[in-house]
């Protein structure tokens, strides 16, 4: 699991993620929202 941050709002697995707060979420998912600008890593 990764933490990441949202730039934009979208839906996942049915629930909302809402811009700018942090979520956690699997590894593959979150390399792919990084890479599409969607998402931002967080480092704790």
């Amino acid at each position: 699991m990764v933490k990441i941050k949202m730039n934009v709002q979208t839906a996942y697995h049915g629930d909302l993620l809402r811009e700018g707060k942090v979520y956690e979420i699997d590894e593959t998912t979150a390399k792919r929202w990084i890479a599409s600008k969607i998402a931002t890593p967080v480092d704790e």
